[in-house]
């Protein structure tokens, strides 16, 4: 989607799609590559610099809601593409058209976040001074395949909001969502080149985005590895940057927490999206006296889900995205007993009616160390390990000694732990007696190797403006 028309990739190449329950083929999108990628930005910078410049806070905000409404209109359609392209649940596509009006409605608030304020001034003689803040200009996004419906309003949202435009590239295993609003959003009125899409592989489309001297911003969200490419790559135009990374997150169980919450929520920290999660609680650090127990729990809980088809409304769990995926997750279940852990429960790679998809069961590894390798890298699957402690002290030296730091979780009943523990996790989000949750109007981000930058709030929108300051002579 360039400029708002369907176009297809300048090299007529395509991506195969394929459905991760059943492992069949749904569609072909384009394969874009830097040349698509040039044409989408062009639009997006002529859009920048023309009548979109003009438009109001107020006719933003409007526009705004007017593509809430029309998302909220197609909302079911828009779940049953995504359940279809990246296999999560429809209870869990579904239920996501709240949260998509509240993340619209949040960044319509936001339309005037581009101020201008007067500022106090110490020099000789009469100077009026003033701060401005002003759209970067043109944002390049890189969302993810675990959550596309999600992914793309934080990019789309605050470039509507600022005034900034947007070229986004999709994963390839998971685009169609995206196309979809895309299309949706120009029906709805957003102007020519204000939201662009190419779809392609990262080695193309992608790096050829993030190298864009004519990008003014990136957003991304993926792996680590990715993150460290885009960093060079935005070199070439000291291009600002907001990224969201891997994370490898504990989420601790003290010996007073109520464990009939606890057990599962901690469970669903972990498994919620098939493990496909950034946040994902993997590292579940019990307290010693009631290791035991909790695993006999988790265990328990763990047959409770159901995984299968997503389009199957009784679904909990869905596949992983891809068999290149599920390869990745059944080589660290066969490193998590090989070095020593205690496989409890799952493991396996799911047959019988599902065996044409890349289902894996949730897998809970007891008696984890923090050394092994299934704690100390990102998975990206349903695999959990129970990691034991002794203390306060014990538990946050193991829940720190991570190079990531996205998030964490906390769970007792007794209000100085809480505080205690929540303070001293090194992580971007720290969840008690919860996990997961999300206000768009709070946010979000990491620290240490799993990023920078903020997401929701008003730090994030500012993140698309850049200040400017204003020197008049008055004498």
């Amino acid at each position: 989607m360039i400029d708002g028309k369907w176009v297809e990739a300048r090299s007529g190449r395509q991506i195969e799609t394929v459905n991760p329950a059943t492992g069949r083929s749904l569609c072909s999108i384009a394969q874009g590559d830097a040349t698509d990628v040039d044409l989408a930005v062009a639009a997006a910078r002529r859009a920048f610099e023309g009548e979109w410049s003009r438009w109001t806070p107020h006719q933003r905000r409007k526009l705004i809601l007017k593509v809430h409404d029309v998302i909220i209109d197609h909302f079911d359609e828009l779940a049953l593409i995504e359940t279809l392209d990246m296999g999560a649940p429809l209870s869990r596509t579904q239920g996501l058209k709240e949260w998509t009006s509240q993340v619209l409605q949040f960044f319509a608030t936001q339309c005037d976040a581009a101020t201008t304020s007067t500022a106090p001034n110490s020099l000789p003689g009469q100077f009026l001074t003033l701060k401005h803040l002003a759209p970067v200009g043109v944002v390049g996004g890189i969302i993810p395949w675990n959550g596309p419906l999600i992914g793309l309003w934080w990019i789309f949202g605050p470039a509507l909001a600022t005034g900034c435009t947007a070229v986004l590239k999709p994963a390839e295993d998971a685009s169609l969502s995206v196309l979809r609003v895309a299309e949706l959003m120009v029906e709805a009125g957003v102007p020519d080149g204000v939201i662009n899409v190419v779809t392609g592989y990262g080695a193309d489309a992608g790096q050829a985005l993030a190298e864009h001297k004519d990008v003014d911003r990136i957003a991304f969200t993926g792996s680590t590895g990715t993150a460290q490419s885009i960093i060079r790559a935005s070199v070439g135009n000291f291009k600002r940057l907001q990224l969201e990374l891997g994370g490898k997150s504990p989420d601790i169980v003290f010996a007073d927490a109520d464990l009939d919450k606890a057990v599962p929520g901690a469970a669903m920290g972990v498994y919620t999206n098939s493990g496909q999660v950034c946040v994902a609680g993997t590292r579940i650090l019990v307290q010693r006296s009631i290791h035991d127990e909790f695993v006999e729990r988790m265990k328990e809980f763990t047959k409770t889900i159901r995984v299968g088809d997503g389009l199957d409304p009784n679904t909990q769990l869905g596949p992983l995205i891809s068999e290149r995926q599920l390869e990745r997750v059944m080589h660290y279940i066969n490193l998590g007993g090989g070095e020593g852990a205690r496989l409890a429960s799952g493991g396996t790679r799911l047959g019988g009616e599902l065996a044409a998809g890349f289902f894996v069961e949730p897998t809970v590894f007891a008696g984890a160390t923090n050394d092994m390798t299934i704690a100390r890298e990102e998975i990206f699957g349903p695999v959990a390990s129970v990691i034991p402690f002794d203390d306060i002290d014990d538990a946050l030296q193991i829940a720190n000694d991570t190079p990531f730091g996205l998030a964490g979780g906390v769970w007792t009943r007794n209000l100085s732990t809480a505080h205690k523990v929540s303070q001293g996790i090194k992580a971007g989000t720290i969840w008690v007696n919860c996990y997961g949750v999300l206000d768009p109007a709070v946010g979000f981000g990491g620290t240490k190797m799993s990023g920078y930058g903020w997401k929701g709030a008003r730090e994030h929108v500012e993140g698309y403006l850049y200040p400017k300051a204003v020197y008049i002579n008055l004498d």
